[in-house]
């Protein structure tokens, strides 16, 4: 289970790689650009009438990527605990951001919520706190990716396809997809309404 310090997590990868995929802790650019890809699989095939609050949003990769692929949301809005992540997100994309904890504070009520790995350095419990809140909060759907298996770590937070189902029992949640294979220990997530 994990018990690191997040601020300096990242920071510290932020100072030694700078605004790239290693700077977020992302093996590579190809590695987050699959899970962009099944978050993206997830979404309605026209999301131009589509509000997006991605939480964890780092550098607003995930939004960058979507424009890449043709998909402009309506709107997004990039969220991030970081007041640091917050400014790049802005200053790349131009959009919103919100500088808030997504396992307590008040979030954007918009169709989805999106979530790329800010699982995998949280515990169990602040994991379940933010599944928890965002899936209350959004309107459609909340779509994540969080390392999957029972690897046991020090630094990162894995999730059993049981313990995601029972927190969607929990949650009364109404439809669940899986999907898996695009990298090993990884799956994302579609809770929806």
């Amino acid at each position: 289970m994990p018990h690191i310090d997040n601020k300096k997590f990242y920071l510290s990868a932020l100072k030694k790689y700078g605004q790239t995929a290693k700077g977020l802790h992302w093996n590579s650019r190809r590695h987050q650009e699959l899970r962009f890809d099944a978050l993206l699989s997830l979404l309605p095939q026209d999301v131009t009438q589509t509000y997006i609050a991605d939480i964890g949003c780092g550098f607003g990769d995930f939004y960058i990527y979507m424009l890449k692929q043709g998909k402009r949301p309506l709107q997004y809005i990039g969220v991030d605990f970081l007041e640091r992540m917050c400014e790049i997100t802005h200053t790349n994309t131009r959009q919103d951001t919100l500088q808030a904890d997504a396992t307590k504070d008040t979030l954007p009520q918009v169709s989805y919520l999106t979530c790329s790995g800010t699982m995998n350095t949280l515990t169990k419990f602040e994991s379940y706190q933010l599944i928890h809140n965002c899936y209350t909060t959004c309107k459609e759907g909340f779509l994540f990716n969080i390392l999957h298996g029972t690897n046991e770590s020090q630094t990162y937070n894995y999730l059993t396809t049981q313990e995601i189902q029972n927190i969607a029992k929990d949650l009364h949640v109404k439809k669940i997809k899986f999907i898996e294979g695009y990298l090993d220990h990884d799956i994302t997530v579609g809770f929806f309404k």
